[in-house]
């Protein structure tokens, strides 16, 4: 490798090359890079400027991180007000269709207790048909019965006559 610096290489690298090729002259080629540094910038002079140029890169780096920094976050804002829009239409749709659900669980219920009644008002009906029969089956129940004792009666008395 040759000391002399090319100008495809990076500064740093060859303000390091230099220094390892030439401890002696390390004056020297901080000098000239210092110089390269501020023909780059268009300013000439002090050392003063020297150390504003160092200010102005730490600065631009600095600020080259935080804009990085920034878009980050805004990218990852972005990702997780996608997901809350995903969960929210994902929320709506389930609500949606519960909301579906529940009405015609609704109508369901109202036929059912439609049904219901109608089944009761039968029923009522029946039982009034069946109270009305099973008042009649009594009602012969109880001549039959009055009957029986009759004739149960007429027997006890032929049979006293008849032991005598």
């Amino acid at each position: 490798m040759s000391s002399l610096p090319s100008h495809n290489k990076d500064p740093s690298r060859i303000r390091k090359q230099l220094s390892d090729s030439c401890p002696a002259s390390s004056t020297a080629t901080t000098k000239s890079l210092r110089h390269e540094r501020l023909s780059r910038l268009g300013s000439s002079g002090s050392s003063d400027v020297s150390n504003d140029t160092s200010t102005n890169h730490a600065e631009s780096y600095f600020l080259r991180r935080e804009n990085r920094l920034s878009a980050r976050k805004k990218a990852e804002e972005e990702i997780a007000n996608n997901d809350y829009k995903k969960m929210y239409e994902k929320a709506l749709a389930t609500n949606q269709r519960l909301k579906s659900r529940l009405e015609t669980s609704k109508q369901e219920l109202t036929m059912i207790q439609d049904q219901l009644e109608r089944a009761q008002g039968g029923q009522n009906e029946c039982g009034a048909n069946v109270l009305e029969a099973e008042k009649k089956i009594k009602a012969e129940l109880k001549t039959e019965n009055q009957r029986l004792k009759d004739e149960n009666g007429a027997l006890i008395r032929v049979i006293t006559k008849l032991s005598k």
